[in-house]
């Protein structure tokens, strides 16, 4: 069975956690309860943090010269607490691999925070990130950062994991501090790289060639600059389709003309969003398996991330690892 580096996540602790939401509610989240048992979680409530209680009056992001996190009920300003709250757990993190946040909230919304025009007006007067989530957003970009309500979204939630589980592996590996260790590596998410990104594949390939013979740690600081941009969005579908059709090209000599028809038409019907791409690369792992590829075998394009946080539902048609 494959063996998965353990990804470190903040997580707001509202989800799945305790009961800490403005309501006293906690909020039930599949993909987090789904998670608890693969990743190390974080959990942190910034308005709880600087002192606000459960249940607690709503807060808001006001309009004006600059925006306010507000109390309208008390009239406080939160804007300081929270911005310094938020500075100093961030500085005293530690490294990890990425953020799971709660959408809406003023505090860790990521886009669709609702700004008003004033504590005392309920006209809204645009959307932002709430405080805590801009710091996230300003500081660590890089990282696997998502709202958990757009986890529901199978394409989201596949790029947010396969992120995360890659992340972590690197992680782990920059601990080796071993050129080996990185090529390695490299190698073994080809496929999955070339998905997203071909052009920057090349650059990092080259950057683990070191041919200038730069110090492990400059190496290591490039390549991870890379890799960040390089998983910034979604793979596309046709880029998938390229990857498949790279990997079918190592089976062209075993398999018969019928077969090699049989495997275009998949595509095909991926390409017109008819079949999920786990049909696709279901087929290409049984070649792997007859064909005892010992390369391919390896690859992390296969299976990113452990099978079990799969839902059965992302099994069917539509645009399923697209």
């Amino acid at each position: 069975m494959q063996e998965f580096a353990k990804p470190k996540v903040v997580v707001s602790r509202c989800l799945e956690f305790a009961e800490v939401r403005y309501n006293g509610a906690v909020i039930p989240d599949k993909a987090v309860e789904r998670m608890k048992a693969h990743v190390e979680f974080i959990p942190v409530c910034p308005e709880v943090e600087i002192g606000l209680g459960v249940p607690r009056d709503v807060i808001r992001i006001v309009d004006g010269t600059e925006r306010r996190l507000v109390q309208p009920k008390t009239g406080e300003d939160l804007t300081e607490k929270m911005t310094g709250f938020s500075k100093s757990f961030l500085d005293h993190l530690g490294e990890v691999d990425g953020f799971l946040l709660k959408n809406r909230s003023p505090t860790c919304g990521m886009h669709d925070v609702k700004v008003y025009h004033s504590a005392e007006n309920s006209q809204v007067t645009g959307k932002t990130s709430g405080l805590f989530a801009s710091e996230v957003l300003q500081r660590h970009s890089g990282l696997a950062v998502e709202e958990e309500g757009r986890l529901k979204n199978f394409t989201l939630r596949h790029h947010f994991l396969t992120k995360l589980f890659t992340l972590a592996s690197f992680r782990e590996m920059k601990k080796e501090r071993r050129m080996k260790a990185l090529q390695q590596f490299h190698a073994r998410h080809k496929y999955l790289f070339m998905a997203y990104h071909p052009g920057l594949l090349k650059k990092m390939g080259q950057t683990t060639a070191n041919h200038a013979h730069h110090d492990i740690g400059e190496v290591l600081d490039a390549y991870e600059g890379y890799l960040h941009e390089l998983m910034q969005e979604p793979a596309k579908a046709s880029a998938h389709i390229n990857v498949c059709q790279h990997i079918a090209g190592y089976f062209k000599k075993q398999l018969t003309s019928e077969e090699k028809q049989s495997f275009a038409d998949l595509l095909q019907q991926y390409k017109e969003e008819k079949v999920p791409l786990s049909a696709v690369i279901s087929v290409l792992r049984s070649w792997t398996a007859r064909f005892q590829s010992g390369y391919l075998k390896q690859q992390s394009y296969f299976q990113p991330y452990p099978v079990d946080l799969l839902e059965i539902s992302d099994s069917g048609k539509g645009r399923a690892y697209s």
